[in-house]
C-alpha cells in the first residue's frame, strides 16, 4: 500500500498543475533539453547563496539578533526554494522523491566506520566507511518496480 502523500507533495502536485508543468506518475525521461534547462536554472538558484554569504560577511563581527533572524530567514527561504524546485522536477520526471530519499538516507547510515562513528574530511563532509553501500541499485529496483519491469 502506498503511503499517503504529505501536504508538501500534494502542494507540489498543485504547483505543477497550476503552472502547467508535467506531472508523471511513472519514471519518465523528458529529454536532454529539459535536463539542461533544469541545470541552468538550478545553478542560478544555487548562486543566490552568494548574496546571503555577502550579507553575513558584512555584519559577521556585529550581528544583532535582528540580523541573525534576517539571515536565518533568507537561508530558510533559499533552502526551501531549492527543495521545492527539486521536488517539482522530480514530479515532472515521475521520480518518487520520498522513496528515493529514504533509500539515500539508509545508504548514508551505512557510511559509519567499524565502531559506528562518522568519518569526516577536513571540510566536515561525511565520508564513506567500510560498510557503505551505494543507493543506486536499490533506486534502480524501485524504478523498475514503478515501471512494472
Amino acid at each position: 500500500m502506498e503511503k499517503e502523500e504529505t501536504r508538501f507533495f500534494q502542494d507540489i502536485n498543485k504547483f505543477n498543475e497550476i503552472y502547467k508543468l508535467p506531472i508523471n506518475e511513472k519514471p519518465t525521461l523528458l529529454g536532454i533539453e529539459r535536463l539542461e534547462n533544469f541545470k541552468n536554472v538550478f545553478q542560478e538558484e544555487v548562486n543566490e547563496i552568494d548574496e546571503i554569504i555577502a550579507q553575513y560577511k558584512e555584519k559577521e563581527n556585529s550581528l544583532s539578533e535582528e540580523d541573525k533572524i534576517q539571515l536565518l530567514t533568507e537561508l530558510s527561504d533559499w533552502l526551501g526554494d531549492m527543495v521545492v524546485y527539486i521536488a517539482s522536477e522530480c514530479k515532472k520526471h515521475g521520480i518518487d522523491l520520498n522513496k528515493t530519499l529514504e533509500i539515500i538516507m539508509q545508504s548514508n547510515f551505512s557510511k559509519l566506520d567499524t565502531n559506528g562513528n562518522p568519518i569526516y574530511d577536513e571540510r566536515g563532509k561525511v565520508m564513506k566507511g567500510p560498510n557503505y553501500w551505494k543507493p543506486e541499485p536499490k533506486i534502480s529496483e524501485h524504478i523498475k518496480e514503478k515501471l512494472s519491469i
